[in-house]
């Protein structure tokens, strides 16, 4: 019996020394990194950097920040939470797909529209002379906040929907047979109930604030804000090269996120309700009149303009403009940038064809081995599962930065035993320590709804185990694979972060080349690819709907 669970728990153990190697040993070496000096343990370099002035200033930023978009991207985000969720604006669910494209928009393409949208003699000054000197008050930590928080306010937004609709209307009902108006009712009734749901999404927001580079390293940059993540890469990449300040910082940002992880968790544990039963709830819509009705859309649409009109205005018009010095001239437009990069521009096709290498060989490895980790998790009765399953979850609580310093670190110690680290090899495998999750969490949620009893049917049937593998559980799984594969080559696609600071010499995708073509002055050629880069997720998220549409009607 024990030689049997043995071989039943030996795929389990084989993924655990796969899954330690690849993302503990890289996180481990961070931390080993901060305090260990020539072999020794030493907390004094750690200390020094984090009493410099100069830190301690970045770090205050970037507490500051997170704040800053916690707060506007709620005051963006409720009042649409509540248009889509108790008023007759829900029927609409072409929303649900319009206001996730900031968030699907990469950050540091939407920031190059903004920056190219607002700053002197830009696109709004052409457009509205009298905008003039506007470029003063966007280029204040004000703006940063802005750009920063049309990004992240659909996860509140879809957070705060989710919350209200899961709130029964016979609540209110009743304070309102009690004699409460609207305003009581919200702040006695509404609110309370939606505060454990907030505190996920005000420190996730929070969190992925501050793990946030590609917004920072561009308009951060411009306007002299200086933050974790743009610290730590400078530290990393700018002569003279300081890992040891650099693992010091990620060190700190990872107590962080860790410290926000178990607020989060201890709020939401006391501020939990059970609004969902057996019952089932009734929603009554809010009666508007016009007046309200106008106001709604109006907020709706002002919204939709600032969160994706200006950005998409500004890069698609940007890479038709052939002169820019003429701007939004008539006859000032051509098609000449797109032509470059599949004939002219060889480092923009190689670019092009190096993301999607990464994309597709990232993806791929991410889908194998995250079912792979699914399928030992579930078939094991082990205690390690939970260390396994929270091992390939891991990356996900962590910032994507940290990870890839981490990697960058662990990967250059071993070099003359795997010599990895500088090649197209070292991308692919931080693609997958970074993407690895959602490959999990997809996987995990069409597996969890398959029923044992189709399991048990198969081995009554005399089903070997890899027959019911290849014929029962790879079938329903399946779109889980396809769906995680996707997202992860989606993301993979237009990846900033990792391609900046581990990308082997002269060795260029797409973000990179965006970002460099930008600060070269080949803004033109720069917002085509950027153009091509969004309209090549959003082909690949189309498709991805289109496929689980029609897998659900069959």
């Amino acid at each position: 019996m024990k030689q049997t669970n043995r071989k039943a728990n030996l795929p389990l153990l084989l993924l655990a020394v796969v899954l330690i190697f690849l993302i503990v040993c890289p996180v481990g070496m961070i931390f080993a990194k901060a305090v260990m000096q020539n072999g020794r343990l030493d907390f004094s370099p750690a200390v020094q950097t984090l009493l410099n002035p100069e830190n301690a200033h970045m770090i205050g930023n970037s507490l500051l920040l997170g704040v800053l978009v916690v707060l506007l991207s709620t005051l963006i985000a409720a009042p649409l939470a509540y248009l889509f969720s108790r008023t007759k604006f829900a029927r609409y669910r072409v929303f649900d797909i319009l206001f996730m494209i900031p968030f699907m928009t990469p950050p540091y393409i939407a920031s190059m529209g903004w920056i190219l949208f607002m700053q002197k003699k830009g696109l709004l000054q052409q457009l509205i002379p009298a905008a003039a000197g506007c470029e003063k008050i966007f280029f204040t930590l004000g703006g940063l906040v802005l750009v920063m928080s049309l990004h992240v306010f659909p996860f509140m937004l879809t957070m705060l929907k989710n919350a209200m609709l899961n709130i029964p209307s016979s609540l209110e009902e009743a304070g309102a047979v009690f004699g409460a108006g609207f305003s009581a009712r919200m702040r006695k009734i509404f609110l309370p109930l939606l505060s454990g749901n907030y505190a996920i999404g005000a420190l996730l927001v929070f969190v992925k604030t501050l793990s946030e580079y590609g917004t920072p390293s561009t308009l951060g940059k411009r306007i002299g804000f200086e933050v974790f993540t743009t610290e730590i890469h400078r530290h990393a990449t700018v002569a003279p090269i300081d890992f040891g300040s650099s693992a010091t910082l990620s060190s700190v940002l990872v107590g962080i996120c860790l410290c926000m992880w178990m607020l989060q968790n201890y709020i939401t544990t006391r501020k939990s309700y059970n609004l969902v039963s057996g019952k089932g709830a009734r929603r009554v819509e809010q009666s508007m009149g016009k007046g309200a009705t106008v106001a709604a859309w109006a907020y709706i649409v002002l919204v939709l303009l600032i969160a994706v009109g200006v950005p998409y205005f500004s890069v698609i018009s940007t890479s038709l403009i052939n002169l820019r010095g003429y701007g939004l001239a008539p006859g000032n437009f051509t098609i000449a940038h797109y032509v470059e990069l599949f004939t002219e521009n060889e480092k923009g096709l190689s670019a092009l064809k190096n993301s999607v290498f990464l994309a597709v060989t990232s993806a791929t490895i991410c889908a194998v081995l995250g079912t792979l980790l699914v399928l030992a998790v579930r078939k094991s009765h082990s205690k390690l599962r939970k260390v396994v399953e929270a091992i390939g979850l891991l990356p996900e609580m962590l910032p994507g930065i940290v990870l890839v310093i981490g990697i960058m670190l662990f990967w250059n110690q071993i070099y003359n035993i795997l010599p990895l680290y500088n090649t197209m090899g070292i991308m692919v495998l931080a693609y997958v320590v970074l993407f690895l999750p959602y490959t999990v969490q997809y996987v995990t949620s069409s597996f969890t709804q398959i029923s044992d009893s189709l399991m048990a049917a198969g081995q009554v049937f005399g089903g070997s185990p890899v027959y019911i593998l290849r014929r029962i559980t790879l079938p329903l799984i399946r779109q889980g694979i396809a769906t995680g594969w996707m997202m992860t080559f989606i993301i993979a696609f237009r990846e900033l972060v990792t391609a900046s600071l581990i990308a082997p010499p002269n060795t260029l995708v797409v973000s990179t080349f965006i970002v460099r073509e930008f600060e070269q002055g080949s803004v033109s050629v720069g917002m085509a690819m950027a153009v091509l880069c969004v309209l090549f997720s959003t082909t690949a998220l189309l498709i991805l709907n289109t496929v689980i549409d029609h897998r659900k009607v069959h």
